[in-house]
């Protein structure tokens, strides 16, 4: 088949299921759009061909619909025979859909009989591409066979602006402008973060009933600002940040993080909570400080407690060290109890 036409949906006519969205990291500068959930300016668009690839005058398009691909090759022997038949299956439907041509996927001529979906038919994978900005682009493949192509393309790694999953794309170096979302990724991605944040919110209304102390500490050791927090800070202020820093709202907005980080404290024991919260408050009034070296020390005594606060959190947890800690203790203790 010589001659043909690409024809692709309308986006409005399309189901929503699965898109390619753009993919920020609000933890990462990008010329201030990561603070509007931008990836691109306004009006800015990617467009990119499918990845072809040339050995010895040989072209290979990464289509992730070629069974001689060197990533289907490398699967192990039963693997390999499920992968060749899905892939078969779904280039015998887009041969009759595209070319109206009906080929078997068992035929042992299979891929000889194909007249537009051979794997060197560089007119027709040529014209396959994307274009992409801030709005999704919607894709499916019930219904548009060219979607369900770059699907199978963006899975393969055809196209390097867009990662295959946001998974993916976290994991990405660099950092790829989007990635591919499907409904039931976005289900499980919501449905993982909702099950720790009310995991965290369990573990708050518990401290908030039944040990308000603990609860006090825990703020300390997860909240940026610890000295904010007293014994006589009103529970209920405390109640009321920590939900805020569960939901992302506070001083850690990666809201996942936030919760697991809660969590975390949360599962600490009294000891080890009071010497966390008692470090990050030592080293705000300054009675530890970080000298030459990296080392930790108390200014008073220069004691050399450690080069990170989990190294000096285990140097006073040493019953050994038990006159350094009460001293620390005493001195902190004032403003606690202020």
């Amino acid at each position: 088949m010589e001659d043909y036409t690409i024809v692709e949906k309308y986006q409005q006519r399309k189901k929503k299921a699965i898109a390619i969205k753009p993919f920020f990291n609000p933890s990462k500068q990008n010329m201030g759009l990561e603070n509007y959930g931008m990836a691109l300016h306004e009006g800015v668009y990617h467009e990119e061909t499918l990845a072809c690839l040339e050995i010895n005058g040989v072209k290979r398009y990464v289509t992730g619909l070629n069974e001689f691909a060197p990533d289907v090759k490398l699967l192990p022997p039963g693997e390999r025979e499920i992968k060749i038949k899905e892939i078969r299956s779904t280039v015998s439907q887009l041969e009759k859909d595209l070319a109206a041509n009906v080929v078997d996927p068992d035929d042992k001529e299979f891929w000889n009989k194909l007249t537009l979906l051979k794997p060197d038919n560089d007119k027709f994978w040529s014209r396959i591409n994307l274009r992409c900005g801030n709005d999704p682009v919607y894709l499916d493949p019930e219904t548009d066979p060219y979607d369900l192509i770059k699907i199978h393309a963006i899975k393969a790694g055809g196209f390097s602006i867009v990662a295959k999953s946001l998974k993916d794309a976290k994991k990405t170096n660099p950092t790829p402008k989007f990635y591919l979302d499907t409904i039931e990724e976005s289900i499980s991605t919501r449905t993982e973060y909702s099950k720790l944040r009310n995991k965290a919110l369990v573990a708050l209304e518990q401290m908030y009933n039944k040990n308000n102390t603990k609860l006090m500490y825990v703020a300390k050791v997860v909240d940026f600002d610890s000295v904010q927090y007293t014994k006589n800070t009103p529970i209920d202020v405390i109640y009321e940040n920590m939900d805020i820093y569960i939901n992302g709202e506070g001083t850690e907005s990666n809201k996942k993080k936030a919760a697991e980080s809660f969590i975390k404290a949360s599962k600490l024991s009294m000891q080890d909570l009071k010497i966390n919260a008692l470090v990050k408050d030592c080293l705000y009034y300054r009675f530890i400080t970080t000298k030459a070296g990296g080392w930790i020390e108390t200014l008073d005594s220069g004691i050399k407690l450690g080069k990170r606060q989990e190294e000096v959190v285990a140097f006073l947890k040493k019953p050994e060290q038990e006159e350094v800690l009460v001293s620390l203790l005493s001195k902190v203790e004032s403003y606690w109890n202020a």
